[in-house]
């Protein structure tokens, strides 16, 4: 038997096995397979000299077990070192905004940016006395012209929310380093497991964790995800200013689901695909908006970047937008009407109200629905789409 410790004995895994294992209990004569959420805020010392001592929790916020196996596990996942956790995906979007850019700093985010994020931005930062621009997500090197003296930070996303643009990270990544300008990315599409953006250059790697990681839609967290220790510790030091902290049982809920997060993956990508596929063929969609499609305009840069697709698209209708889509989903018998994705579960929205563009414009006039393809067999869901079309196209 090796007598490395477990996590140096894993390093040279596939990512299954190092998820599976990561963070476990090693050792013990006995023991369960799970580590038990521990639920405490009041801490107990050996000595009073430890009340004080560096490197010794002494508050429950400071995490217990679970948190640390949770973070260990998210660690494997991105090729970090060093993780953040907070209490849902928009906190992990916006912890980056609050700690790097302060009153008469600037912050770049993408014209299609997750709508919260701008909220964030347009409501609490600016009343802060910080700045906000926004950039095409296509902009690439040219993003040079839109960085300030101020600017402190580039937010991105891989892919763009409702639509799936595409950013060269590469190229944005490049530009912000020689600038010296940090850059955090929203990855949640790829749940961390086909993009690495630490791998790539960019600075944070953002995760929804409630969606793909979770996997079950019944618990919040987020997480963010570095390489760099300066950068893990104002996170880390902002954070304990917020009092922010991710509670014992959603620490549990969030290891569980990554223990099977590749395997769901892997089923998601496949469903999503073929449904993609089947829905670019019909004549009621104009367009379908996938990268790992074959047909569509960033598929060169997911194919350079990525290593597979999850199971969230959107595709618009080939029909004006005269209550076309509230008619397609409410047709709908298997997808659920929700926000969020990545659960176990089929959901739908139509993307209108929230289609918000600063610096680009939506790729179509149609109806714009975003579908999020869960782990039903897909030719049941073709068969509930196909019975929402006709049914909402019905003259």
């Amino acid at each position: 038997m090796s007598t490395q410790p477990k996590d140096q004995r894993l390093k040279s895994k596939a990512l299954e096995t190092r998820l599976t294992h990561t963070g476990r209990p090693d050792g013990a004569p006995s023991h369960a397979i799970n580590l038990a959420p521990q639920r405490a805020s009041t801490l107990l010392v050996n000595k009073a000299e430890d009340l004080y001592a560096p490197g010794i929790k002494t508050y429950g916020l400071q995490g217990m077990d679970v948190h640390d196996a949770a973070k260990a596990a998210l660690c494997t996942l991105e090729k970090a070192d060093h993780c953040i956790l907070v209490e849902s995906g928009l906190l992990a979007c916006t912890l980056p905004i609050f700690t790097f850019v302060g009153a008469g700093d600037h912050v770049l985010l993408p014209g299609n940016v997750y709508g919260p994020t701008r909220r964030y931005c347009e409501r609490s930062l600016k009343r802060l006395g910080g700045q906000v621009s926004y950039y095409n997500a296509d902009i690439g090197a040219d993003i040079e012209g839109l960085i300030q003296d101020n600017t402190k930070l580039i937010i991105l996303e891989s892919p763009g929310s409702l639509t799936f643009e595409m950013p060269d990270i590469r190229a944005i990544v490049e530009v912000a380093r020689k600038r010296e300008v940090l850059t955090a990315l929203d990855n949640s599409w790829s749940a961390g497991v086909y993009l690495n953006p630490l791998d790539l250059g960019v600075d944070m790697s953002i995760l929804a964790t409630t969606k793909y990681a979770v996997g079950h839609a019944d618990s919040f967290s987020g997480a963010i995800l570095v390489k760099d220790k300066r950068i893990f510790s104002k996170l880390t030091e902002a954070s304990a200013d917020l009092g922010l902290f991710t509670s014992a049982d959603d620490a549990y809920l969030l290891l569980r689901g990554l223990r099977t997060l590749t395997v769901r993956m892997q089923r998601h990508q496949q469903s999503a695909l073929d449904i993609a596929r089947w829905l670019n063929e019909l004549p009621e969609v104009e367009q379908v908006f996938h990268p790992a499609l074959e047909t569509d305009a960033y598929h060169q840069l997911w194919k350079r970047d990525f290593t597979g697709a999850s199971g969230l698209f959107a595709f618009s209708i080939n029909a004006a937008d005269d209550g076309t889509d509230l008619a397609f989903l409410n047709a709908l018998e298997l997808f659920g009407l929700g926000f969020s994705y990545g659960g176990f579960e089929s959901l739908a929205i139509n993307c209108g109200p929230q289609l918000k563009r600063s610096a680009t414009t939506p790729p179509s006039n149609k109806p714009i629905i975003r579908l999020a393809i869960g782990l039903e067999d897909p030719e049941d869901l073709k068969q509930d789409l196909a019975q929402a079309f006709t049914s909402a196209l019905r003259t």
